[in-house]
C-alpha cells in the first residue's frame, strides 16, 4: 500500500490543468456552440455550472443537532393498530432506532395512516419500550390529542420525560394548508397550540413539540426555495405563538423542529438541508440570539416515487438518504419502494430499513460533519438557494406570514406555476424518469403489497403529486385495453442506420404501454408494408437515418398508408422536407423534446 506521504509526490507527476485549458477542450467539443448549453437551471432559476473551483475558504457548517449519526426511523402507517404494532416491533428488532408514527390524514400519510385516537396509539405501542428509541409524530388535524396520549404512555413506563426522545409534531398551520380549512383561523388556534405545548413542557418533556413541515410544498410540486421559505415562515409563526403563550424568546425557539423532503437530486438535496440551517441561524441572529443547531427530520420524497418499475425507487431512496445525511439531517425515514402501489409488506419495509442501515453502519456516511464543505458546486448552490429562499420568506412575511389565507393563496399560485413547468419538462422527457418515461418495461412483474393505495382524497394546489403519474395513467389505459396496443417499428436499411432511432421509438411508445414490434429492417417499402399488415398493428413508426429518410421515407409512408396504417410516425425531426413527408402520410414526428404525453395519448386512442 502506498504511504500517505507518497501521495503529493504521486500527484506531482501529473501536470496542473487550469480552467482555461479545460474551456479550450470544451470549446472543441461544442464546435462553435454556445457554452451556455452546458449550464443547467433549477426550478428556482439558479444556474448550475458544469465546473466549479474548490471553495477554499469554506468550513463545515451543516452541523446536525445530534452527533454520532442520524437516527434511522421506521415509518408506521398501518391502519390496523395490531398490524402496526407487529410492524413496529419487527422494525425495532431489526435495526430501526425509532418510529415515525403517521396518522390518517397527515401530510405524509398518502392514503394510509394510523387511526388518530389515543386508544389506537396505545395498541400500536403495546410491548414497546420508549427508553431506547425516538418518536416522530406525523399528525393530522384530527390527531391533535395523540401527543398527550404518547406523553401519558411514556410517563407510565417510568421513563424520565426529559430523557425521552420525542418530536411531538404539532403542525396546525401545516394541517390548515393541506386541508384548506381556514374556518377557525390561526389567531384563534394559536393560543390553544401554545397551551398544549406548555402542558407537555410542564410534564418535563424537552421536545421539540412543533414542526415546520416543508414536505407539504415539496409533495405539491414546489421548488426547493419554496419549500424552505414555507418552513421558515411556519417556524416563525410558531415562535411568535409560543412567546405569546408565555415562553421566553430563547426557550420558544428550542421547541421548534423542521421536516424536509429528500429526493434523488443529490446536490440540490444536500444544498437544501445545509441552506435551512444557515437560514434559521440568520433568523436567530436577527432576533438577537446566538444560533443553536436545529432538529431536522428528512423523509424520502413522495413525488419521486413511481408505481411502474418500482425497483428504481430503491435507487432513488438510496440517493435521497445519502443526500439528507450529507446535508446534516438528524433523523431520516424512508418510503418503502412499493409505497406508491399500496401498503408495503415486510419485504419492502426491510429494504427501506436497510437502505439507511447500510449507509449508516457500513458506508459510515455519518462519521464526517458536513462532508460537502469546500465543494465549490455545493457551496455555491447552498448560498444561491439560501438567497432565493430568503427572498421568498421575506415576501411571505411582508404580506402577513404564512398564517394569512391570502398569503397562502398567493404562495400556492407560485407553487402551481413551478409544478406546471416541471410537468411540461416531464411530458417532453427533458426531465427523464427512469423506468417510467425512459427504459420502461411493459412486462414487468408487480410487487406485492398488503393493500392497494386508496383513491386520493386530497385536492387543491397542496395535494401531494407524483411526477410519474402522467405516464402511469397512459400505461393504465394500455393495460385495460382488450388487447395490448402495438406499434410497428418500420425499420429501414441496415441495423447501423435504424438501431438508434428504433431504440428511441421503442422507449417512447412503451412509456405509454404501447408494445413495439421490432424487426431486422427492410430494404424496400413493399416488404415493409407487407410485414406491417401481417403484424396486426394499427400504427407504425418509420426508423432510419437522415440520409435514408431523404431517399425513402416518403415511399415507405405511402406504402404503409396503403397497407392500412391509421397513423404513421417518423422517428426524428423532419428537417427540410416536412411538407413532402406529411403529404406522403406521416402524421407526427417523434423526436427528443417532443410532447411525449400528447403523442402517446393520441397513439393509444388510435392503436387500441
Amino acid at each position: 500500500m502506498t504511504a500517505s506521504t507518497d501521495i503529493p509526490a504521486f500527484a506531482s507527476a501529473f501536470p496542473a490543468v487550469d480552467e482555461a485549458q479545460w474551456r479550450g477542450l470544451v470549446d472543441k467539443v461544442l464546435k462553435g456552440g454556445k457554452f451556455e448549453r452546458l449550464v443547467g437551471r433549477t426550478a428556482d432559476g439558479i444556474a448550475i455550472q458544469p465546473l466549479y473551483p474548490r471553495a477554499a475558504a469554506a468550513g463545515p457548517r451543516a452541523f446536525a443537532q445530534q452527533r454520532g449519526g442520524w437516527t434511522a426511523l421506521a415509518r408506521i402507517d398501518h391502519a390496523d393498530p395490531a398490524g402496526a404494532n407487529a410492524q413496529a416491533k419487527a422494525d425495532l428488532a431489526d435495526g430501526a432506532r425509532g418510529l415515525q408514527l403517521v396518522f390518517a390524514g397527515a401530510a405524509g400519510a398518502n392514503g394510509f395512516g394510523l387511526p388518530p385516537t389515543s386508544a389506537a396509539l396505545r395498541q400500536v405501542l403495546d410491548g414497546i419500550d420508549p427508553a431506547s428509541m425516538a418518536f416522530e409524530l406525523d399528525l393530522s388535524a384530527s390527531a391533535m390529542d395523540v401527543p398527550e396520549a404518547l406523553a401519558d404512555f411514556i410517563l407510565e413506563t417510568g421513563l424520565n420525560p426529559a430523557s425521552a426522545n420525542v418530536s411531538f409534531g404539532f403542525d396546525p398551520l401545516g394541517a390548515m394548508t393541506t386541508t384548506g380549512d381556514d374556518r377557525a383561523g390561526w389567531s384563534a388556534g394559536a393560543p390553544q397550540f401554545a397551551q398544549k405545548i406548555a402542558e407537555l413542557a410542564r410534564l418535563g418533556f424537552s421536545g421539540p413539540f412543533c414542526v415546520a413541515d416543508g414536505r407539504i410544498v415539496h409533495a405539491a410540486g414546489g421548488s426547493e426555495a419554496q419549500e424552505l421559505a414555507f418552513a421558515l415562515s411556519t417556524a416563525v409563526a410558531y415562535w411568535r405563538a409560543l412567546e405569546a403563550g408565555g415562553d421566553t424568546h430563547a426557550t420558544a425557539r428550542e421547541k421548534i423542529s423542521f421536516r424536509l423532503a429528500a429526493d434523488a437530486d443529490q446536490f440540490l438535496t444536500i444544498a437544501k438541508f445545509r441552506a435551512l440551517r444557515r437560514l434559521w441561524a440568520r433568523i436567530e441572529e436577527a432576533s438577537g440570539l446566538d444560533p443553536k443547531p436545529i432538529r431536522i427530520h428528512a423523509e424520502t420524497a413522495w413525488r419521486m416515487m413511481s408505481r411502474r418499475d418500482p425497483n428504481v425507487n430503491l435507487l432513488r431512496a438510496t440517493v435521497a438518504v445519502f443526500s439528507a445525511a450529507v446535508g446534516g439531517a438528524d433523523s431520516i425515514s424512508v418510503l418503502p419502494f412499493t409505497q406508491a402501489l399500496g401498503l408495503p409488506d415486510a419485504f419492502a419495509r426491510r429494504l427501506a430499513r436497510n437502505t439507511q442501515l447500510v449507509l449508516l453502519e457500513e458506508a459510515n456516511i455519518a462519521r464526517v460533519a458536513d462532508p460537502a464543505a469546500g465543494s465549490g458546486g455545493i457551496e455555491v448552490l447552498t448560498e444561491e438557494l439560501a438567497k432565493e429562499a430568503w427572498s421568498l420568506f421575506q415576501s411571505i412575511e411582508a404580506g402577513g406570514g404564512i398564517a394569512s389565507p391570502a398569503v397562502r393563496a398567493k404562495f400556492a399560485a407560485k407553487i402551481a406555476s413551478v409544478h406546471a413547468t416541471r410537468l411540461k419538462n416531464i411530458a417532453t422527457r427533458r426531465e427523464p424518469l427512469t423506468g417510467v418515461s425512459e427504459f420502461p418495461d411493459i412486462h414487468e412483474p408487480t410487487p406485492d403489497v398488503l393493500a392497494p393505495t386508496p383513491t386520493a382524497s386530497m385536492r387543491g394546489v397542496f395535494a401531494p403529486v407524483r411526477h410519474a403519474e402522467i405516464f402511469e395513467q397512459l400505461r393504465d389505459r394500455a393495460d385495460k385495453a382488450a388487447a395490448r396496443p402495438q406499434v410497428f417499428l418500420a425499420n429501414y436499411g441496415s441495423i447501423a442506420a435504424f438501431n438508434a432511432r428504433a431504440t428511441f421509438a421503442r422507449n417512447l411508445f412503451e412509456a405509454g404501454g404501447i408494445e413495439a414490434i421490432g424487426n431486422d429492417g427492410f430494404t424496400d417499402a413493399l416488404s415493409m408494408a407487407a410485414a406491417f399488415s401481417a403484424s396486426g398493428a394499427r400504427i407504425a413508426c418509420i426508423c432510419s437515418s437522415d440520409a435514408l429518410y431523404a431517399e425513402a421515407a416518403a415511399d415507405c409512408a405511402r406504402a404503409l398508408r396503403e397497407a392500412g396504417a391509421l397513423m404513421i410516425y417518423l422517428a426524428g425531426r423532419p428537417a427540410d422536407n416536412e411538407v413532402a413527408l406529411r403529404e406522403a402520410g406521416i402524421g407526427r414526428f417523434a423526436h427528443a423534446g417532443c410532447d411525449a404525453v400528447g403523442l402517446l395519448d393520441e397513439a393509444l386512442t388510435i392503436a387500441s
